[in-house]
C-alpha cells in the first residue's frame, strides 16, 4: 500500500512556502477592507440591497474579466501578470483611504472602488492559481490548493474580527490603509520568484483565438462542464449568507461591526477544520457525496441563520456553513485542475471563477433585493431551499470521481519537413489520415473514433468527418481542418499522456502493414485563367 502523502508536502517546495506565506498577508488585508466596505455601507445608506451590493461588486469583475485575465495567464508570463495586478490594487486601495479619510466616499463611489479592486482579483486569481502547478510538482498539486485554501481561511478567522476591531476603534478608512500595506510582501516574493517556463517555439495565440480555445476545451470536456455548473448552483445559493451577514448581525441579532466580524471569524474558523477534514473525507466518500453534504449543511446554517435571535445560534450555524463552503469550492478546483492540462489550466480555470463568481453576483444580487422586500431572514430561507435543490441535481449531474491524469504534453508529434515553403500563417490546411479496418472491428472503431472526434475538435481541430470507401469497405478516412500551420502544428503538440490511450487503440485496430497514412495538405482556389497573371502569389504568402 502506497504511503499516504502528507497534506503539508507541498511546504517543502521555498517558492510555494515563501508566496504561500506572504499570501496570508494579502488575504488578511482584504477581509479586514472587505469588512470596513460591507460596515461602511451600513452607515451612509439606508439601502438594503445597496449593502448586498458591496459583495456583489467585488465578484462581478471576476465573473465579466476572468476568462480574459485566464488567456493572458496561459499566454503571459503568470508571475509578471500577478506583479502588474497586485500592484494596480495598492493604486486602488490607497486611493480609498484618501477618499475615505477626507470623508468623501458615497455609496456609488464606494461600489466603484470595490468593483475595481474586483477587476485586480480578477487579473490575478488564474495567474495565482494556474501558477500553483509552476510552484509544485504535480502530485502535490491537489495538497498545495488544499492549503490554498485553508491558508486564506485562516486569515478569514481571524481576520474579519479584527477588521471590525478596527473599524469600531478608527473607522474604515484605517481598514483600508491596513489592506494597502498587506498587498507588499506578496509584490516582494513574486519579484523574488524567477519560475522556468518551458520554452514555447511557436508564436503567442491572439486574444480571441485564446480564448475560443479555452471555451471549446471547456464545451468539449464534459467533467469539466459538470464541476462548472455545480460551481455556479452553489455560488448562486450559498452567497446568501456571506452577503446578507451584515443585516443578520446588525437586525437579526442586534449586534455592531465587532459582532459582524465574529461572525466572519466563526465561518472562517468552520473554513479551516473544512480544509482538514477534505483529504479524509476524500478517503470514503465520492465527490459527489462530499458535494451533497456541503449543499445540504450549508442549507441547514442557513436557516438557522435566518430564525436565531442570538448570535451563539447563528455563529454556531456559520462554522458548518464555513467548513461546507470549503469543502465544496475546494473540490471544484482541484478537479479543474487535475482535469486540464499546463497549456489551457487558466483558461479553464477562469470559466470555472466566471461562473462561480457570477453566481455569487447574481445571487447577492437577487438575496439583497429579496431581503429588502421580506426580510433578510426570509432571503435566508429562500435560500436554504435552492440549496436542497443544488444538492438533488447531483441525481443527474453528478461530479467525476477525483483522480489524477497525467496530462503532461505527450511530446510524440515531431514537424514533419515539407516540400512547399510554407509559412506559420499558411492555410487552411486540410488533414487527412488512412486506417484499414476490418469488418469485425468497425464497431469498435467507431466508438474509439467518437472520442477521438470530441479530443480532437476540444484541441482545436474544425470540420472532422470520418469516412469509408464505397469501393475499399476496409479503409476509412479520417478528416480535419486547422486554419494555419501553425494552428496545426499546435494541435499536434496539445497531445497528452491520457490522450494517447486513444491513439494507441486505434492503431492496433489498423490492419494495415505500415502505420496510417496521413495527408497533409493545404487548401487553394482556383481562379480562371485570364486571371493567373494578375493573381501570381508565392505559395508561402497564401
Amino acid at each position: 500500500m502506497p504511503d499516504r502523502i502528507s497534506p503539508l508536502a507541498p511546504f517543502r517546495h521555498e517558492t510555494f512556502r515563501t508566496i504561500w506565506i506572504a499570501n496570508l498577508s494579502s488575504n488578511f488585508g482584504s477581509l479586514i477592507q472587505a469588512v470596513g466596505a460591507a460596515w461602511m455601507m451600513t452607515t451612509i445608506s439606508s439601502s438594503v440591497d445597496m449593502v448586498a451590493l458591496v459583495q456583489a461588486s467585488t465578484a462581478l469583475p471576476i465573473m465579466l474579466f476572468s476568462l480574459i485575465s485566464g488567456a493572458l495567464a496561459d499566454n503571459f508570463n503568470r508571475r509578471a501578470v500577478m506583479i502588474v495586478a497586485q500592484t494596480f490594487m495598492v493604486v486602488i486601495s490607497v486611493l480609498l483611504t484618501v477618499f475615505a479619510y477626507l470623508g468623501l466616499i458615497t455609496p456609488w463611489l464606494l461600489l466603484a472602488f470595490t468593483f475595481l479592486l474586483g477587476c485586480g482579483t480578477a487579473l490575478n486569481n488564474p495567474s495565482w492559481q494556474a501558477s500553483v502547478g509552476d510552484m509544485v510538482p504535480r502530485d502535490d498539486l491537489p495538497g498545495a490548493v488544499a492549503l490554498n485554501s485553508m491558508g486564506f481561511n485562516i486569515t478569514r478567522s481571524v481576520g474579519p474580527a479584527v477588521g471590525g476591531v478596527i473599524v469600531a476603534a478608527a473607522g474604515a478608512a484605517a481598514a483600508f490603509a491596513v489592506n494597502a500595506v498587506s498587498y507588499f510582501p506578496i509584490i516582494f516574493a513574486l519579484m523574488r520568484w524567477q519560475p522556468k517556463y518551458p520554452p514555447n517555439t511557436l508564436p503567442r495565440e491572439t486574444m480571441g483565438r485564446a480564448i475560443s480555445a479555452g471555451l471549446r476545451y471547456v464545451a468539449m470536456s464534459p467533467n469539466i462542464g459538470k464541476v462548472i455548473f455545480r460551481g455556479f448552483i452553489f455560488g448562486f445559493s450559498a452567497s446568501a449568507v456571506l452577503a446578507l451577514l451584515p443585516l443578520v448581525a446588525r437586525d437579526l441579532v442586534g449586534g455592531g461591526p465587532l459582532v459582524y466580524g465574529v461572525m466572519l471569524g466563526s465561518f472562517g474558523i468552520g473554513a479551516i477544520g473544512g480544509a482538514l477534514l477534505s483529504a479524509r473525507l476524500r478517503e470514503f466518500l465520492s465527490s459527489e457525496a462530499i458535494v451533497r453534504i456541503a449543499f445540504a449543511g450549508f442549507a441547514v446554517s442557513s436557516a438557522i441563520a435566518a430564525v436565531s435571535p442570538t448570535a451563539w445560534p447563528t455563529n454556531a450555524a456559520l462554522l458548518a456553513a464555513g467548513a461546507c463552503w470549503v469543502l465544496a469550492l475546494s473540490l471544484f478546483n482541484v478537479t479543474v485542475q487535475l482535469s486540464t492540462p499546463r497549456w489551457v489550466v487558466g483558461r479553464a480555470l477562469s470559466l470555472y471563477q466566471t461562473t462561480t463568481f457570477g453566481g455569487i453576483a447574481a445571487g447577492s444580487w437577487l438575496w439583497g433585493v429579496m431581503a429588502g422586500e421580506y426580510g433578510a431572514d426570509k432571503a435566508l430561507l429562500a435560500s436554504s431551499v435552492i440549496m436542497l435543490a443544488g444538492a438533488a441535481i447531483g441525481l443527474r449531474y453528478a461530479l467525476p470521481e477525483f483522480k489524477t491524469l497525467n496530462l503532461d504534453p505527450l511530446n510524440r508529434f515531431s514537424e514533419p519537413l515539407l516540400a512547399l515553403d510554407l509559412k506559420p500563417r499558411s492555410g487552411p490546411i486540410v488533414i487527412m489520415i488512412d486506417y484499414i479496418i476490418a469488418e469485425e472491428d468497425v464497431p469498435e472503431f467507431l466508438s474509439v473514433m467518437a472520442e477521438r472526434r470530441r479530443v480532437r475538435i476540444r484541441d482545436g481541430a474544425g470540420h472532422w468527418a470520418l469516412m469509408r470507401d464505397l469501393e475499399n469497405p476496409e479503409v476509412w478516412t479520417e478528416s480535419y481542418h486547422t486554419p494555419t500551420w501553425v494552428e496545426y502544428v499546435r494541435h499536434n503538440q496539445r497531445r497528452t499522456h491520457a490522450d494517447a490511450e486513444i491513439w494507441d487503440r486505434i492503431r492496433k485496430l489498423h490492419r494495415g502493414e505500415d502505420n496510417p497514412r496521413v495527408h497533409r495538405m493545404v487548401e487553394r482556389q482556383t481562379i480562371v485563367p485570364h486571371d493567373i497573371e494578375a493573381h501570381k502569389t508565392p505559395i508561402d504568402m497564401a
